[in-house]
């Protein structure tokens, strides 16, 4: 890869690193909090993105205004959290919160293969986008290269902007440090007068919510098909195991090595993209079995 390359390389691996980050972190709050490996996360990746490019593409023949088709990605995530996340946590997640570890990750993949099918019922197996959101946007020239303002600022300030607000909500407000105590010990907050079932519900819709705004933020430079669910739980299962599971700062800083050392391999050495980031994750586990910013801790008897 040349010198001339780099900024290109670095753009766009932040930008993918912004869409990873996104779902992943969602995926680590409901585990940090919950105690769940929500396998069917990934879903909510899918459906945020068929929701976008479904309101984007209704919207866009009858306004020319790129905010309001920006503004449709985030009402596509937030309608998707609410109802796909309620529902979920409702019927599933709240059912199962005392199940063996293992039959609770079975449950989520019991409902993720569910999702899918539901997926393709609905909007079957055409690809959907939303790249009119990117046309109208415009272009940004630095130097003699011209970057997408969706993907050079749009994109990463928005997955800043979300972390900045979990990390406030969580240390800030009252249902935050409620939400924190959670994470701790359980069932001393429950005795403290910690309502488990609120706090579970807003954390799942939150984690819904994130997992959707990935991919609604998505749509506009991807077409989505059958299967991109998949692809994200397996990606983002990855940064959760090289960040340490519960650790959301954490998988910010795995996001951005992985999308960034990704960006540079598709333009050094294609072959090796898809491997890249499990090559990464099965070196850090190699060298730290419990991910790179978990701390060790005392066993609880």
């Amino acid at each position: 890869m040349t010198w001339d390359l780099l900024p290109l390389a670095l753009v766009d691996g932040v930008a993918y690193a912004s869409l990873l980050f996104l779902v992943s972190m969602g995926l680590t709050l409901v585990f940090g909090v919950m105690g769940i490996l929500n396998v069917a996360h990934g879903a909510f990746y899918a459906y945020g993105g068929y929701a976008a490019a479904t309101f984007v593409m209704a919207l866009a023949p009858h306004s020319e205004s790129p905010v309001l088709l920006f503004a449709a990605l985030f009402a596509a995530a937030i309608v998707v959290g609410l109802v796909l996340g309620g529902v979920m946590e409702f019927l599933l997640i709240r059912r199962a919160q005392n199940y063996d570890p293992i039959l609770k990750l079975l449950l989520t993949f019991g409902a993720f293969l569910m999702l899918e099918d539901i997926q393709r019922m609905i909007w079957g197996a055409q690809p959907y986008s939303a790249s009119e959101v990117v046309n109208r946007l415009g272009n940004i020239e630095l130097g003699d290269i011209t970057y997408t303002t969706y993907q050079l600022i749009i994109v990463p300030v928005t997955a800043l902007l979300a972390y900045v607000f979990l990390e406030f909500f969580l240390k800030h407000t009252k249902l935050g440090k409620q939400t924190v105590a959670m994470t701790h010990h359980r069932e001393v907050a429950t005795s403290l007068g910690i309502n488990a079932k609120k706090i579970g519900l807003v954390t799942f819709v939150i984690a819904t919510i994130l997992g959707a705004l990935g991919g609604a933020l998505a749509a506009p430079t991807t077409s989505l098909v059958p299967g991109a669910g998949t692809d994200m739980t397996v990606l983002s299962f990855a940064v959760v195991a090289t960040a340490g599971l519960g650790q959301i700062t954490g998988a910010l800083i795995a996001s951005l090595l992985i999308g960034i050392i990704r960006a540079m391999t598709v333009y050094t050495a294609p072959e090796l993209e898809v491997a890249v980031p499990y090559i990464i994750m099965v070196l850090v586990l190699i060298i730290r079995p419990h991910g790179l910013f978990t701390v060790a801790q005392a066993r609880r008897i």
